[in-house]
């Protein structure tokens, strides 16, 4: 079966890429050909299998990297291996990421830690990392994946909403920052999405956040990872800094 070669000799890391966004990102990027590096948070065995899904479904390289984003030591230990195996690196997409809601006044100072940790330190942990390796040759693209609610705010999400905003400023300085060494940095912020995240709501819960869409209709991790893709690919080879909006519409 034939693929198309968008990313054909492109090396890209996609972080939290067992599943959801990430997974479909990861499986786009195998689809149009370049060498996917999967990410997972604990277990080297889920990795290693989806890694193996990829390589069978695409015939592609790819292999798996077990790390902890909140931990710059362990951030850096990625880059020595993709550096080890590749010698470089043309895309990242920063998507590992938690949600824990919880309001105002009732919220644990360890949600607030660690939400940050991850979904904030964690991105610019690799960012900086990456973006040493991209600089070795020539450029490359980074896709930061923030949210609607790190744009608009929700109740009961002050934390959440606090660390994919700060990917928004990220994005922004980092793109101005990177610009004259070819480096693309740009921004993704779905809506409300078909993934684990979304999955422990109540069907009241669920049913209003559909009707707030104005497409009417939950959105697909494919879907998100359509525009990943051109952000990552020479499709956008002079688009940076900007903040993509997949959200069907959404009001929150």
């Amino acid at each position: 079966m034939e693929f198309p070669s968008t990313l054909k000799g492109k090396v890209a890391f996609v972080t939290g890429s067992t599943r959801g966004i990430g997974w479909a990102t990861a499986r786009k990027f195998a689809q149009h050909g370049a060498t996917v590096i999967l990410h997972g948070q604990s277990s080297a065995e889920t990795v290693e299998q989806r890694a193996a899904e990829l390589r069978a479904e695409f015939s592609v390289e790819c292999i798996g990297l077990v790390s902890d984003v909140s931990d710059g030591a362990s951030v850096k230990r990625c880059y020595a291996e993709i550096f080890k195996q590749y010698r470089r690196l043309d895309v990242l997409v920063n998507n590992a990421g938690i949600l824990q809601d919880a309001l105002l006044g009732m919220i644990p100072e360890a949600v607030m830690r660690r939400t940050l940790e991850v979904n904030t330190l964690g991105p610019m942990f690799h960012v900086q990392e990456a973006s040493r390796l991209m600089n070795r040759n020539g450029g490359g693209s980074i896709v930061n994946i923030s949210s609607i609610i790190g744009r608009f705010g929700n109740a009961g999400e002050s934390v959440y909403a606090t660390s994919k905003a700060a990917i928004l400023g990220l994005t922004l300085a980092a793109a101005k920052e990177l610009a004259p060494r070819n480096i693309r940095v740009n921004a993704v912020a779905p809506g409300f999405i078909r993934t684990d995240l979304t999955s422990h709501l109540s069907p009241e819960v669920y049913a209003e956040r559909v009707n707030s869409i104005k497409m009417k209709r939950v959105g697909e991790p494919d879907e998100v990872a359509n525009v990943i893709l051109f952000l990552a690919s020479d499709l956008s080879s002079y688009v940076t800094g900007q903040i993509l909006g997949v959200d069907g519409g959404m009001l929150v």
